[in-house]
């Protein structure tokens, strides 16, 4: 697939990995739809890369649907790139007794249903395409995470949430087959984005320490690259790539 001139939707494109992509998807000349809560910011980018921005929750069916309006309306939408994601971290039973339910459910509201909510409404679109000469008519990557498999001591809700993306990538890719769009996630490892920074620093120093092979943070022009590979390389499909430099996440 040829990025230039085609739309692109970017879920959490206001920070971290999305960001980085949203910018990588302008430098190769798409128009850009950036996803987001994050108003200021976001809207900040968007004029920056002479795309749009839309306040989604994407959780929500009719965010989900005004971004999708507001692609479409732009040109040929041909790719959704998932996010957006929240990472709260709490043991089953701590201190304060038993893991509280609201934090598990919006854990999954947001990370799992909020990334099938996107898919669904951007394939149906995507679904209306003429087909590129490949056949195509879009491509869809989902973001999940190394905690998907070795999910650490106080990562349940977001394990489950992560699993469930990599759980669903062939099926809906299976589904989607017959109508010429690809369904790819990537699982990232400990990379350099908000959620990380929020961390205190010999914490950070200590979880780069961990990664084998490059011993560092990854970036989001590390993800921003892989994005980029998949969209234009189409054997790749319903399939989850780790991007973690063959970290494996001890309990804790």
């Amino acid at each position: 697939m040829d990025i230039q001139g085609k739309v692109f939707i970017v879920t959490g494109g206001a920070s971290g990995l999305g960001e980085g992509t949203a910018r990588m998807l302008a430098a190769n000349g798409a128009k850009v739809v950036i996803a987001d809560m994050q108003s200021e910011k976001g809207d900040a980018i968007a004029q920056e890369l002479g795309g749009a921005f839309v306040k989604c929750d994407v959780s929500n069916e009719a965010d989900g649907q005004a971004v999708v309006a507001k692609a479409v309306s732009m040109g040929k939408l041909m790719g959704l790139v998932n996010c957006a994601g929240i990472a709260p971290a709490e043991k089953t039973v701590g201190k304060n007794g038993a893991h509280n339910l609201a934090v598990y459910t919006k854990t999954i509201m947001v990370n799992l249903v909020g990334t099938f909510n996107m898919i669904r409404l951007a394939s149906e679109a995507m679904c209306q395409n003429e087909p590129e000469s490949t056949g195509e008519r879009g491509v869809l990557i989902s973001t999940a995470s190394v905690a998907a498999y070795d999910g650490q001591i106080g990562q349940a809700a977001y394990a489950a949430s992560k699993g469930g993306v990599v759980g669903m990538t062939l099926p809906i890719a299976r589904d989607l087959a017959r109508n010429g769009i690809r369904n790819m996630t990537i699982a990232p490892g400990i990379f350099g984005t908000p959620m990380l920074f929020g961390m205190p620093q010999e914490v950070q120093d200590a979880l780069a320490a961990g990664v084998p092979f490059p011993s560092r943070l990854g970036t989001p022009q590390d993800y921003a690259k892989l994005a980029k590979h998949i969209i234009e390389n189409d054997m790749l499909n319903g399939e989850v790539i780790r991007l973690d430099g063959a970290i494996r996440l001890a309990p804790k």
